[in-house]
Parts: structure tokens; sequence; C-alpha cells
């Protein structure tokens, strides 16, 4: 069932058809400076799309652009700032499957209805993760990994970076699927997660490719699978968790461009065909690939019920597994 986030948008972008030549599409926006607020720290992959996108619709708009970083509570305290921002096309923001679904399924408390509280803008990419273990743990597939768990339960660790995180929920689905389980030692970054990996002293990560990718071509951790739905082009031989016995298993990080809910649907278009015209230059494709982020556009409604099936299936997950 759609929710009524994504029938509301269909319902504006339907108006918005019907009356094309009205004065409302024909308002000068932009005609000042338009902030993109980033709920996470400088250098972050998030960060760095801002940046990017931000430098170029600054040139196709003849507007200033600024970025602003509003990390805190795991991307919530920036997020809760984008909803509340004026709705008038000069705030957006970027979201990740982790502010707009995880979150809020993880954490009733907050602060915003990530199906509610926004518009979808423009669909950037997904991340894929890897699973990785430590060359101590005698594995070397993704299915032997699986039996290992069962042959000695409740002993294999993996690290994550919280309670809300996508990687942990990442875990939690090959645990759910594979009828195993894992005992979760939570961090407070990637870094910081994968550290204790390299030292033997957790067995696996779910770990994202920016991160680990380097210990792997260094023999440091070994990698089992990918977790989206298709193999990466950088790891080629590297088979998705899905072929390697738990079909139809996903879990991408992704990343898009939001604005506050009810922005007016023709600058909704205006800027999500400027996203998608963007995204396809192919500069910024590589500089994307080279923080492991796959381009992936869609249009605001294709946007919409991706997250929309994104927020239902690690819904289930969560009441399945009791987080």
């Amino acid at each position: 069932m759609r929710s009524c986030w994504i029938r509301g948008l269909l319902t504006c972008l339907g108006v918005m058809i019907a009356t094309s030549s009205t004065p409302a599409e024909e308002a000068p926006w932009p005609n000042k400076q338009i902030q993109i607020i980033v709920p996470l720290p400088p250098g972050s992959a998030a960060d760095t799309v801002a940046r990017l996108v931000g430098g170029k619709l600054q040139e196709r708009f003849k507007q200033t652009v600024v970025v602003l970083n509003r990390d805190g509570a795991s991307g919530a305290t920036g997020t809760r700032e984008i909803a509340k921002a004026a709705p008038d096309g000069y705030t957006l923001g970027i979201a990740t499957s982790t502010t707009l679904v995880t979150g809020p399924i993880l954490n009733p408390k907050i602060g915003y209805d990530g199906q509610k509280d926004f518009m979808p803008v423009s669909m950037v990419g997904v991340s894929p993760y890897v699973l990785v273990t430590h060359p101590s743990v005698p594995v070397k597939t993704v299915g032997e990994f699986i039996a290992l768990a069962k042959q000695k339960p409740d002993t294999l660790t993996y690290s994550s970076v919280g309670e809300a995180s996508l990687a942990r929920l990442a875990a939690e689905l090959l645990a759910n699927m594979s009828g195993i389980k894992l005992i979760q030692v939570p961090y407070k970054s990637s870094t910081q997660a994968v550290v204790d990996v390299l030292g033997g002293r957790i067995d696996s990560q779910f770990g994202i490719l920016t991160t680990t990718h380097q210990y792997i071509r260094e023999g440091k951790l070994n990698a089992l699978g990918v977790t989206t739905a298709k193999r990466v082009p950088e790891f080629p031989d590297l088979p998705t968790l899905s072929e390697s016995g738990l079909p139809g298993y996903e879990a991408s990080l992704w990343i898009g461009v939001i604005a506050p809910a009810n922005v007016p649907p023709p600058i909704v278009s205006k800027l999500n065909a400027a996203m998608n015209g963007i995204l396809v230059e192919p500069e910024i494709r590589t500089t994307l690939f080279n923080q492991a982020i796959v381009v992936e556009t869609k249009s605001p409604e294709g946007f919409a019920s991706y997250v929309q099936e994104d927020f239902e299936k690690w819904r289930e997950l969560a009441k399945k597994a009791g987080l």
C-alpha cells in the first residue's frame, strides 16, 4: 500500500501538469541564495554529495548555493532542521537510508516523520556494503560463514556503527534469512568499527567499501559478498549475498536530496531535472564512485516509492528481530 506521502506527491504532480501555464510555474525561482543542509559531518559521503551538486546547481541557477553541516544524533539533528524549514525551495537537505528510514524505525522519538515531513527531490545513488571477516575466521564464502555460525551458535561477532545503522540491519537481515544468530558490538564510527576487525578482536563487519576496500586488496580482510542487488564494478569477482544462497537479499545505503514537505511541485520538478542532468556528467559519476556511491537517478515519485519500499522492508525486519 502506498503511503500518504507518495499519494500526496502524485496528486501535486498531477496538479502541476494540469496547470502548467499558470503564473505559479512562471515565478522567478530561484531568485536568492539556496542552502543545502547536511545532517552529517564535513568529509562524510553526504557532505561530498552536497558540495558536488551544490556547485553544479549554483552554475545552473546562477544563484549562490551554500552547504551547512548540522551533524548530531546520527543525522537526526540536521534532518529535524530540514523538516522545519520554510517550504519555499530555498532550503534543501541530504537524506540517507539511515536518517529517513532506519532512524525513524528504531527511534520513535527522533522528532520527525520520515514519510510525511519531507518532499523527495532526487535520488543520487546507492553505496554498497561488503561483508568482511578477519583472516583468522575460517571462511571464504557467505555459505561458509553461515555454516560456521550454525556450527558455533552465539559466538560470531560483528561490529556496527550503532543501533539505528543500516550496517546493523544488514547483519540482522542476514541472520533472519539464514536462521543464524550474530553478536553485535556497536561502535561510534565505521572507522572505529573496522579497527577491531583488523585486529582480530571482532570476527566480521558489514563495512562501506570506501572504508574497507584497501584492507581487502591488501589481504588484511576477507571479502565474502556485497549487499547490493548487482555486483560492484570495482570488485567484479565478488558475488552478491543474493547470489550466495540468500536470494532477494539487498541492503544498500542510499543517498538523495530532499526538501521540506509542501514545496511547490514546479520547484520540485525543476530541481529534479537539474539534479538528473548533473548526475549524468562523467566527472560527477567518477567522483561519486570513488566515494563508493553508484549513481542512480529517479523521478520524485520514483524516489518516494523507493524510500517507502525500503521503509516497509526494514520495519518488518525490525519487528521480526524485536529491535
